[in-house]
């Protein structure tokens, strides 16, 4: 009988959490954290993030999997590690802020001479040749993943493909070990350097966003101009190299990788003459700017803003188109209440009341103001502003 292989993944978020459950089945997984509250939860055989897929699967199926606190447990005696760690934009420095993946690096280096060491977190292109010439180690390697949030698990267990940087005997061996994980036949592999991995995920997300932005601007055009906007997306998207993906109006695109990726990519288009990417990250803004006119000429009194999570499902309001537009109303001295009964994903407002009481939200509020609809609004229509067309995120 193989013996397992033993597999450590720094980080429990939706990239590390779905990726520890996918490989514990035929591996040993150790996932590292500095959050005892997560470690405690990964040791009940629970889900550190929402996804009922996830936390079914942790229940039905029998995962070696646990948490640690302690680094030199984590690293000492894996053959993989793998880092999911969360990389941020700066404003600042008008960059990804790689600092927690560099210093996972670096401890990964220390505790362990022999280890594949694979970045998933999304870097800036070129990021991982510099962390492989600055440890002269070939070990180091960089895997994209292309995951939703809510369907990271399923996403995983089915992904459109794989994609590892070959500058390791081992990648080829880490390859099969993500192949024989999945549930789905003849996964497409590629293989190349990690700098044109890198890109493919930014480039990848700037396309998605490109499509948001696209559909939004349209949803503009009809409103600007009294058309129906679902009856011309629906005649766009029929034709078979558009599709209807991303095509569903928002307030903007927002979440964990959207905003920061299309940054990200723009950053690196700075010797490279460009008009697109620059246009992407700046059609969002106007698109904001855009639904908050609509809202403040409509003069409510007083505005209800219903949930801040960026889609349903989600524990997520990380650069939420909502919040920009709430921030405009407020410079409007417009009255402001949200209805948000996660506690989690709540703002700290000056002069801005949270409402648990969804019938109390509903009665005082002259207008309802939801990025995604819900059957919780259905009877107060007449009242709601959105522009999801079609009831799904």
């Amino acid at each position: 009988m193989k013996l397992k292989n033993q597999i450590t993944v720094v980080g429990s978020g939706y990239v590390g959490m779905s990726l520890a459950a996918l490989l514990a089945k035929e591996n040993k997984v150790i996932v590292l954290d500095i959050d005892s509250k997560r470690i405690d939860k990964i040791n009940n055989n629970l889900s550190t993030i929402p996804d009922d897929y996830l936390t079914e699967y942790l229940l039905k199926n029998n995962l070696d999997i646990s948490g640690t606190l302690s680094k030199e447990n984590a690293y000492s005696d894996s053959e993989f590690i793998i880092i999911a760690t969360p990389t941020d934009f700066s404003l600042t420095t008008n960059f990804f802020d790689t600092r927690t993946v560099d210093a996972c690096v670096e401890d990964a280096i220390r505790y362990n001479n022999k280890a594949l060491i694979i970045i998933k977190s999304t870097l800036p292109i070129g990021h991982t040749a510099k962390l492989r010439a600055k440890y002269n180690s070939e070990r180091i390697i960089f895997s994209p993943e292309f995951l939703r949030e809510g369907f990271s698990l399923y996403d995983n267990l089915y992904p459109s493909r794989i994609i590892i940087s070959l500058e390791s005997p081992l990648s080829k061996d880490f390859a099969t070990i993500l192949n024989n994980a999945t549930l789905k036949k003849n996964v497409p592999t590629i293989f190349m350097p990690s700098s044109e991995a890198e890109a493919v995920k930014l480039f990848a997300n700037t396309y998605l966003a490109m499509r948001v932005a696209f559909f939004n601007e349209l949803d503009s055009y009809a409103l600007v101009n009294n058309l129906n906007p679902r009856d011309i997306i629906d005649g766009v998207t029929l034709d078979p190299r558009i599709n209807k993906g991303y095509c569903n109006p928002s307030f903007g695109y927002g979440g964990y990788c959207l905003p920061k990726d299309t940054k990200q990519l723009l950053s690196n288009f700075q010797m490279v003459p460009q008009d697109l990417i620059k246009s992407i990250v700046k059609s969002n803004n106007i698109r904001k700017d855009f639904i908050a006119s609509q809202i403040v000429n409509k003069k409510a009194r007083i505005v209800g803003i219903y949930r801040l999570a960026m889609k349903h499902g989600s524990e997520n309001s990380k650069s939420s188109a909502i919040l920009d537009i709430i921030n405009s109303l407020i410079e409007k001295d417009i009255k402001v209440y949200i209805y948000e009964p996660d506690d989690s994903v709540k703002y700290t407002y000056d002069n801005i009341e949270y409402i648990d009481d969804f019938n109390k939200f509903v009665n005082l509020s002259d207008l309802i103001i939801a990025n995604r609809n819900s059957p919780e609004l259905n009877n107060f229509q007449n009242k709601v502003f959105t522009r999801d067309l079609y009831g799904e995120n």
